[in-house]
């Protein structure tokens, strides 16, 4: 059973960090998903504000989310570079993630991914990350 079967079958569970962190998976589907993510003190930086790698672990696990539908089964994926711009902060809260695929090709898969507040459009960062794909 591949991961996104493991995420269809059992849901976050499937995956140790989003039980940790309270993630809850939202749609998967064709190039796209999205997440949920509540804020929680224990993320938060000295300031009060959430953790800035916080932001960027939600959006690659969103365009994780978003390659696995386009994958062959038996193909695998390793993120090759990430960047994350930060827009915005975040205290409390729910946040959103999505993900999306802007291109896969046969070695490398590109794709970007935005963190929102939970009924706002604002948009609190962004990343665009590549990902190499490997067969087994």
């Amino acid at each position: 059973m591949n991961y996104l079967e493991r995420i269809r079958s059992v849901g976050r569970d499937a995956n140790p960090f989003f039980s940790l962190m309270g993630i809850e998976i939202g749609s998967i589907s064709g190039g796209q998903a999205t997440i949920r993510m509540p804020v929680q003190h224990t993320m938060t930086n000295g300031e009060g504000w959430l953790q800035g790698g916080m932001f960027t672990a939600l959006a690659d696990e969103a365009m994780v989310l978003a390659i696995y539908p386009l994958l062959d089964p038996d193909e695998r994926i390793a993120t090759i570079t990430e960047a994350t711009t930060f827009l915005g902060g975040a205290r409390e809260g729910i946040l959103v993630a999505s993900g999306r695929v802007i291109k896969k090709g046969r070695r490398v898969i590109f794709a970007e991914g935005e963190v929102t507040a939970d009924g706002s459009d604002r948009v609190l960062a962004r990343s665009i990350a590549s990902y190499m794909v490997s067969r087994s």
